[in-house]
């Protein structure tokens, strides 16, 4: 009986490793493969569009607080303490506007950066995600990750992707509209005094 039994497990095992065997097993750098992608420039472009308008509006507000400043230091002389008081007030008050808009605009153009990314990879996956079924694989893994560490029994998909990525219609990548400050948040060169001119805060 035990013989039997054993005869049947062994028989179980090899049965499930011929057919774990003929599974077909695929592989494809996925970061490459979006690199290549020409919706990827074009998300590219409109990210650094956002950033260059992200920095007029920095540029802006740091000529603003230098000209505050070159107008303080000038005229300091002639200043009673309230006056000396009250401008500097405004000056550390700019320059913190200035701080918590950079710290501001660096988090809006990581979304809007990953909202650009975001149909591109989505694209990506169902190409691959077609490939995978058409040709009847049963796993695919991304060798870009560094997961898989050893895949020499399976198959790169990449041309194959490419290719099914050429008939596809291109991402539709999201709009927006162009950021301002609007009186609130914007960063600056991170000081914790007012900055500006050559004088670099002093009073």
């Amino acid at each position: 009986m035990k013989k039997i039994v054993k005869a049947a497990s062994v028989f179980v095992i090899a049965l499930g490793m011929q057919q774990a065997t003929a599974q077909k097993i695929g592989h494809i750098q996925l970061d490459s493969l979006i690199s290549i992608m020409p919706e990827t420039k074009q998300a590219q472009e409109v990210a650094q569009g956002y950033m260059k308008d992200l920095e007029k509006q920095v540029t802006s507000m740091q000529s603003e607080f230098d000209g505050k400043y070159q107008d303080y230091t000038a005229n300091e002389a002639s200043y009673t303490d309230l006056v000396k008081k009250t401008k500097m007030e405004e000056l550390q008050t700019l320059n913190q506007r200035i701080q918590d808009f950079r710290t501001q605009a660096q988090q809006d153009y990581q979304k809007k950066s990953n909202e650009l990314s975001k149909p591109i990879y989505e694209k990506a996956k169902k190409a691959i995600d077609i490939v995978a079924k058409e040709s009847g694989y049963k796993y695919v893994f991304d060798t870009s990750t560094g997961v898989v560490l050893f895949h020499e029994q399976g198959d790169d998909l990449f041309a194959s992707v490419k290719k099914k990525l050429d008939t596809m219609p291109a991402a539709v990548l999201p709009t927006g509209n162009t950021p301002s400050n609007g009186g609130t948040k914007t960063p600056t060169n991170g000081g914790t005094r007012p900055q500006g001119g050559a004088n670099g805060g002093r009073k």
